[in-house]
């Protein structure tokens, strides 16, 4: 009876941890907004960059208003309202969504508010109305108000223009997500990326919304041949680049995809690919955490194993 008694108790442990163990991870704390503070830098020609909580800013300033590229978390609004108004006085007329999610976009509510043109390639729109999910955790999002929504949208490629400035839109097929934009502004010789490009550091590869690395690498392509030793660009998380640590970048990405794909063909499981940690050498670098390293794993693997391809034609 007592060896029964043991065993059912050991059993039932066991189930219990396989349950605890089953359990998606929490998500994270909100970030206390409130300590939160804006950083402007100069890029020179009325063009700047604003770093706070969430994806970087890029305020583009024109003889009649101003383009804002993302605009991080609704609670930041007036903070980063504060900070432009050190640079100018003009009204925000264009705000853009280099993607869909909401570290970019959740400023979109309160600026769309003050009257700004929230815009978009069509598929930024089509997630946040729809809601999505989070390819690695399976945390769900839910639609977006309509507030939040853009109401300008675009495909291929779209062109804002002010007095005395241009910004050229364009759209990149299944790199970061399915909806990415680049901006470049080009008398002023400053190109905005979005997630496309994380300086210094993994990027998240939402392969669950259309990303794959495939893509990534497309869209280091084009930035290369668009900029020169002297563009400023302004990446999506990190600190500002130049066309040298983006050239650092694709390298990395390159690699990780080359040997990714010779573990794919070799059938290798996700779990297998995780415990080879095939990028160890590159994590020094390019990995804040443990946590980030087997992520990019996981996501690169995805971008590669998963039988439905996201992207057709890249190289």
């Amino acid at each position: 009876m007592l060896r029964i008694g043991i065993t059912a108790i050991a059993t039932t442990m066991l189930l219990a941890g396989a349950a605890i163990a089953q359990q998606p991870p929490a998500a994270p704390p909100p970030p206390d907004f409130s300590k939160v503070e804006i950083k402007t830098t100069d890029l020179g020609d009325n063009i700047y960059m604003l770093e706070g909580q969430g994806g970087n800013i890029t305020v583009a300033v024109a003889k009649d208003g101003i383009i804002m590229v993302d605009g991080e978390y609704a609670p930041l609004h007036d903070k980063i309202k504060a900070a432009i108004s050190t640079v100018s006085n003009q009204p925000i007329k264009y705000l853009i969504d280099t993607h869909f999610h909401g570290d970019h976009t959740g400023g979109n509510a309160p600026f769309a508010k003050d009257g700004v043109t929230i815009v978009s390639e069509i598929n930024v729109k089509n997630r946040l109305a729809a809601g999505t999910t989070n390819g690695l955790t399976g945390v769900n999002t839910p639609p977006a108000p309509p507030d939040a929504l853009p109401s300008k949208t675009y495909t291929k490629t779209h062109q804002i223009r002010l007095l005395g400035r241009v910004a050229d839109l364009k759209h990149i097929e299944n790199a970061h997500t399915d909806g990415d934009t680049y901006v470049w502004f080009k008398t002023a010789n400053v190109l905005s990326t979005g997630d496309t490009f994380t300086n210094g550091h993994y990027p998240n590869i939402d392969f669950a919304n259309g990303g794959n690395i495939k893509g990534m690498i497309a869209a280091t392509d084009v930035y290369l041949k668009l900029t020169n030793a002297k563009s400023r660009i302004v990446p999506g998380h990190g600190p500002l680049a130049d066309k040298a640590a983006l050239m650092e970048y694709r390298t990395m990405l390159v690699t990780a995809r080359d040997r990714m794909a010779k573990l794919v063909k070799e059938g290798k499981s996700e779990d297998d690919v995780v415990a080879a940690k095939p990028f160890a050498d590159l994590d020094a670098k390019w990995a804040p955490s443990e946590l980030a390293a087997r992520n990019f794993i996981r996501v690169v693997w995805h971008s590669l194993a998963d039988k439905k391809e996201t992207r057709k034609g890249a190289t």
